[in-house]
């Protein structure tokens, strides 16, 4: 077997795809012309300036926007028109800058209103809660996975805002999602929350893809893959964190009072 031809068989395959994506406002183009490639098993972070259209973006890939022009496949499936429900039944899942979790139920009982619609259950209202426990042994594995066993059976209004977060990204996780998509996942949060959320994303990836709008460029340098540039709603620069960094139009436009 030729070095070639074992590189193109190692090469992570691409599991969301765009391709000539825009988006329109009237006369205001908020995203122009963007080809992007999601890869199986790794980081991908889309970093930019405020108003780069990174949050518009995220909006068409999950399909809360439509596009008006251009392509989207999951799997190798075009799902540029496909509505937002169906496109997470596929495994396109969605996280968003606030906090989405359940605030008077219990971390467990978070994960398991998570876990009911792969299993099932989410339209068996009638049925007993007891007829939810057959799912804690799967809603325990996620919350050891992400580190809140000792919060199993705290209240999630209790909980600080990073283990909120931490939180979601586990109901997220409940969905199986082979792409995860994840909205500023370190917001708001204390440098001991980022360092513990960065570790999970990092093993969150080793089993499905990963894209990310972060505006925290060391989180970004230590554990993505992959990074976009979008400036003015179009694509600046892209390649490894040391590549994108080290580009001077990058510098200019984003990373030039920042640390890297």
């Amino acid at each position: 077997m030729s070095l070639n031809t074992a590189q193109m068989q190692e090469e992570p395959r691409v599991v969301l795809s765009a391709r000539g994506l825009c988006k329109s406002f009237g006369a205001f183009a908020a995203v122009s012309n963007v080809d992007l490639d999601v890869h199986h098993a790794q980081v991908h972070a889309l970093i930019g300036p405020n108003g780069a259209g990174k949050t518009t973006v995220f909006n068409l890939l999950t399909k809360f926007l439509a596009p008006t022009s251009g392509t989207i496949s999951l799997l190798g499936t075009d799902i540029t028109r496909v509505a937002p429900d169906k496109v997470a039944r596929l495994g396109l899942v969605r996280s968003f800058q606030i906090s989405a979790v359940f605030p008077h139920l219990t971390v467990l009982d978070n994960v398991r209103v998570a876990l009911q619609r792969p299993n099932n259950l989410a339209t068996q209202f009638w049925k007993p809660m007891s007829a939810l426990d057959r799912l804690n042994t799967r809603a325990d594995e996620l919350i050891t996975a992400v580190g809140l066993s000792k919060e199993r059976n705290a209240v999630a209004a209790d909980l600080s805002y990073g283990r909120k977060r931490v939180l979601e990204i586990a109901t997220t996780l409940a969905l199986e999602p082979k792409v995860l998509l994840l909205d500023e996942p370190m917001a708001g949060m204390g440098q001991e929350d980022v360092g513990i959320v960065a570790e999970i994303i990092r093993n969150v990836a080793r089993e499905r893809a990963v894209l990310m709008v972060e505006h925290n460029l060391k989180v970004v340098a230590d554990i993505c893959h992959h990074v976009t540039v979008l400036q003015r709603g179009e694509i600046l620069a892209e390649g490894d964190y040391a590549k994108v960094s080290e580009d001077p139009r990058v510098r200019t436009a984003y990373m030039g009072n920042e640390e890297h």
